[in-house]
C-alpha cells in the first residue's frame, strides 16, 4: 500500500471532523506536504457540501454521492481497535462541551427565576402595605370610640347646622341641629318641607337645648312628597300653617 492510500482512508473521516488524536495530527501534517491529498480532500469537502443542499436544493450530483459514500465504505476495513480509539478520544469531549451548555443554561434560566421572584415579593410587599393602610383608615372611621371634633375658626361662635335625613316613600324624615341659639320667648323654631311645587309644608317643630342641640324624628308629613329643598323659621310656639319671614336657616345642595 503506497502511503498516498494509507491517508486516503482518513481523508473522508477527516473531511466529515470525526479524525482525532494521532491520525488527524499526521493526516494534517502530510496534508501540507502532499498537493495530491489536499485536492482529494477538497473533493471530499465538496462532495459533502453537495450531500448538505439536496435535502432543500437541488439533488448533488450522483457521481460525487458515489465517491464520498466510497470513501466512507473503505473505513470499515481498518483495524476496530484504533476506531475505538478515535472515538473514545472525542466522545469525552463532547460530553463535557455539552454538559458546560446544560449548566449555563440552567444558571441562566435560574437567574430569571431568582430575578421573577424577588420582583413578585417586592410587589406583593407594597400591596400588603398598601392594605394594611387602608385598614387603618377603615378602622378609625368605624371606631365607636373614636373622639369627633369640628374645627371653627378661632374666636368665633359656633356657626348653627341642621342636617335632614328624607325618604320620600315612606315619608320619612330624621332631623338633626346644632349650635341653635336659644329662641325668644313664647316663640319655636319650626321645620318646613318646600316642595317642587306647591306650599311649604310643616315638618316639626323643636327647641333648642342649653348647648344648641334639637332632633325631629318622623314627623307627620304626606307620602311620596317630593322636596325641593328644607327650610327653618321662628314661629309663635304652637307652630304656623305657613312660614313666617325671615328664613332663619335653609338647605343647600
Amino acid at each position: 500500500m503506497s502511503i498516498h492510500e494509507q491517508y486516503a482512508e482518513d481523508l473522508a473521516l477527516y473531511a466529515l471532523g470525526t479524525l482525532q488524536g494521532e491520525d488527524r495530527v499526521a493526516i494534517e501534517k502530510h496534508l501540507e506536504e502532499c498537493p495530491s491529498c489536499r485536492r482529494e480532500l477538497e473533493q471530499y469537502r465538496g462532495d459533502m457540501a453537495l450531500l448538505a443542499l439536496s435535502t432543500g436544493g437541488p439533488r448533488p450530483p450522483s457521481k460525487a454521492r458515489q465517491r464520498l459514500m466510497d470513501a466512507v465504505a473503505r473505513e470499515p476495513r481498518r483495524a476496530a481497535v484504533p476506531r475505538t480509539r478515535r472515538w473514545g478520544i472525542w466522545i469525552p469531549s463532547l460530553a463535557a462541551a455539552v454538559l458546560a451548555v446544560l449548566v449555563v443554561f440552567f444558571w441562566r434560566a435560574n437567574a430569571e427565576l431568582r430575578s421573577d421572584l424577588a420582583s413578585l415579593t417586592s410587589r406583593s410587599a407594597e400591596r400588603e402595605t398598601e392594605l394594611q393602610k387602608t385598614r387603618e383608615i377603615v378602622a378609625t372611621l368605624t371606631a365607636t370610640d373614636a373622639m369627633n371634633v369640628t374645627l371653627v375658626a378661632a374666636k368665633s361662635p359656633p356657626q348653627p347646622q341642621g342636617k335632614v335625613m328624607y325618604v320620600k316613600d315612606r315619608a320619612s324624615l330624621i332631623f338633626l341641629a346644632s349650635n341653635i341659639p336659644a329662641a325668644p320667648e313664647h316663640k319655636a323654631y319650626e321645620l318646613w318641607l318646600i316642595p317642587m311645587k306647591g306650599a311649604p309644608i310643616p315638618a316639626g317643630m323643636f327647641l333648642p337645648d342649653s348647648a344648641g342641640s334639637a332632633m325631629i324624628l318622623n314627623p307627620p308629613i304626606p307620602s311620596g312628597m317630593e322636596a325641593k329643598t328644607f327650610a327653618i323659621t321662628l314661629e309663635p310656639e304652637k307652630g304656623s300653617a305657613t312660614p313666617t319671614m325671615p328664613i332663619v336657616m335653609i338647605g343647600t345642595s
